[in-house]
């Protein structure tokens, strides 16, 4: 293990007292980490903060002091191929991993270095391909966590046109040796830096251009378009989560939160997911769009609700599956007050909606 450095804004000041180092996974990839303790008492845990593709640490700066302020601890690391983790390929912009094991070895990588450095009991708030990961992990006691919140999981991608068609595409010319390649189109733009105007992100203007300045500073830690490679995984990590009994076998109790108005990920599929939990439910913020986390402060404000209602903190007993628990009921007497007895009925596939 070594120390590494978090990038420094002006604009977009990282919160204090953050301690960061490099670590190696099983198969010798070095990964980013930083740590930060709560800012108040009581100490009510440690957060996993999972990203998705084409994130850094840095970018989670405001989740992050939030999180310290609910009285947590808070881990966060940056996958291999992007932000200040090792890259695989000679141009680094590329958005690149190999293949899915070396996923799970990052996320096998995290959660000791959380359990070996951070007080439980243990959670994770996941996004994206982060929370893809996080629930295919649950399914197999890979994930040593007492609740986990997966935000717009990449369960199907709506961003790719005709995705079967892709899918045995990237599968061909990954075999023929273009695995580190672009994709067709692809360049080193990140899509944090494109225009505001059409973007599938975000619909807070102020955040979306905080995150763009910093992508744009911190070019060392961007990335831009994927590799095949990493299409193939993405593809084959979705199959893995769309067979029948996929959700069933999913042991840590999940609130699933998507958004409404997403344009990366197929929020039904996310539904039809969570509606096959055991020990879950899915919550749907209908003007949310995919970077739940990014959003305008009455969309956060309505994930922090959900988020405050589901993870308590308290001991890890309330996570051993028992849906009569304590918490449990919490969550189900949250819901029925964010809904607020209106005129919003559940949402296809079992999900609450919120307006």
């Amino acid at each position: 293990m070594a120390d590494a450095e978090l990038f420094a804004h002006p604009d977009y000041p990282m919160p204090g007292h953050g301690r960061a180092w490099t670590a190696r996974t099983r198969d010798g990839a070095q990964l980013r980490f930083a740590r930060w303790r709560p800012t108040v008492k009581p100490v009510r845990g440690t957060i996993l903060l999972v990203q998705g593709r084409a994130e850094f640490i840095e970018r989670y700066g405001e989740t992050i002091a939030e999180l310290r302020r609910r009285g947590f601890h808070v881990l966060a690391f940056d996958w291999r191929g992007q932000g200040g983790s090792q890259r695989f390929v000679s141009r680094e912009r590329k958005g690149h991993v190999g293949r899915l094991r070396h996923y799970e070895a990052d996320l096998a990588l995290a959660a000791a270095q959380m359990r070996e450095r951070l007080p439980g009991p243990y959670f994770a708030l996941a996004h994206s391909m982060g929370a893809a990961l996080c629930l295919d992990a649950a399914r197999h006691d890979r994930l040593p966590v007492a609740r986990l919140v997966a935000l717009a999981p990449m369960l199907e991608l709506t961003i790719i046109e005709k995705p079967g068609r892709a899918s045995r595409l990237a599968g061909a010319l990954f075999w023929l040796g273009f695995g580190k390649s672009f994709v067709p189109g692809g360049g080193d733009t990140a899509i944090a830096t494109k225009p505001f105007e059409g973007n599938r992100l975000t619909s807070d203007p102020v955040r979306y251009a905080r995150n763009s300045t910093l992508s744009a500073a911190a070019r060392h830690l961007s990335i831009g378009d994927p590799t095949i490679a990493w299409v193939r995984t993405a593809f084959r990590l979705m199959a893995r989560l769309a067979a029948p009994h996929a959700a069933r076998e999913v042991r840590v109790p999940t609130l699933v939160i998507a958004a409404g108005r997403d344009r990366v990920v197929s929020t039904p599929a996310i539904e039809r997911f969570a509606a096959r939990l055991k020990t879950g439910q899915a919550l749907v913020l209908r003007e949310a769009r995919h970077e739940i986390l990014n959003e305008s402060d009455p969309i956060r404000a309505q994930f922090w609700a959900a988020f405050d209602a589901f993870v308590p903190g308290e001991d890890a007993e309330l996570a051993a599956g028992d849906a009569d628990s304590a918490g449990e009921q919490r969550q189900r007497g949250f819901m029925q007050r964010l809904v607020g007895g209106g005129e919003d009925a559940p949402a296809p596939g079992g999900a609450t909606a919120v307006p």
